[in-house]
């Protein structure tokens, strides 16, 4: 088995790990000092590039990709749960595609989507077309 790593700098270990043992439902595989690896199994890792001439060599954000809309709403019920702030699900057309989706913004200014692409789009900014949920905060994508 293979599986692609992703290493992120962060400035306060507990609160990372607090934070991605909640997002993931999962706790770390290691913890040394100045250091924590997760094993996740599940959802793999799908990488999107966005062309920022002058601005490259950062994150964007990150992203889980998954099968339906209702995975969609199950993890944020699930990340709401853990105690995390998200935007709620809403259905948007953004970064060229048609999606259900909520955020939520990480340790050190990350920003993750939790999302199901559901057809192409012309659109690449962000227009909410519905809500499944209440929205919470900020639901500009790819910021």
């Amino acid at each position: 088995m293979s599986r692609l790593q992703l290493a992120i700098d962060v400035g306060d270990l507990d609160e990372a790990i607090d934070f991605y043992s909640s997002m993931f439902g999962t706790g770390p595989a290691k913890v040394r000092p100045g250091y924590a690896n997760f094993a996740i199994d599940d959802p793999p890792l799908k990488l999107v590039l966005f062309e920022k001439p002058g601005g490259g060599g950062t994150i964007n954000h990150l992203g889980v990709e998954v099968g339906t809309a209702a995975e969609v709403v199950a993890a944020e019920a699930r990340l709401a749960d853990a105690g995390l702030e998200t935007t709620g699900v809403d259905d948007t057309e953004c970064c060229y595609a048609e999606k259900t989706e909520t955020w939520l913004d990480a340790p050190d200014d990350l920003r993750w989507e939790w999302y199901v692409k559901t057809a192409d789009s012309d659109q690449m900014d962000s227009v909410v077309v519905g809500r499944h949920s209440a929205p919470g905060s900020d639901t500009t994508c790819c910021g």
